[in-house]
């Protein structure tokens, strides 16, 4: 099996909150890792707009490009763009939420997808992925 981390996922790994504990969880169980080739570049973009001092963000940052660095990372070219297209035309997605459903969508089953976007647990089950998300349970 395979986790497939949308960006919130990928940063909810190292963000303090109620919900840590259920990434890092799933992640210690299923060491096979997998994200978009984008999470990375839009969990980066993300850091920049938390309510966190300037150290902060930047060990953030350190930690997610060591995170990057493990994942098995899948390509956004064009079939996996063509693939969001499909996606976005079935379901109310944003493009970027296409695009992870559609790398998740890539990977050879079965795949667990993480997010914690309540908009992608929807289209994420109706594609058949096992949904880790604390909006799920």
């Amino acid at each position: 099996m395979s986790i497939c981390l949308d960006t919130t996922a990928l940063l909810a790994r190292h963000i303090d909150d109620d919900h840590r504990m259920l990434i890092l969880d799933a992640m210690s169980m299923d060491h096979n890792w997998c994200a978009s080739a984008m999470a990375l570049t839009e969990a980066m973009m993300l850091v920049d707009r938390l309510d966190l001092d300037h150290d902060h963000r930047e060990r953030l940052g350190r930690q997610l490009r060591s995170d990057w660095d493990r994942l098995h990372r899948v390509p956004v070219d064009e079939e996996c763009l063509s693939l969001a297209t499909r996606l976005g035309r079935d379901q109310p997605l944003r493009i970027t939420d296409a695009i992870h459903l559609a790398a998740a969508q890539r990977l050879p089953g079965p795949v667990s997808f993480a997010t914690f976007d309540p908009n992608q647990i929807g289209p994420a089950l109706a594609l058949g992925f096992e949904v880790i998300s604390p909006m799920s349970l």
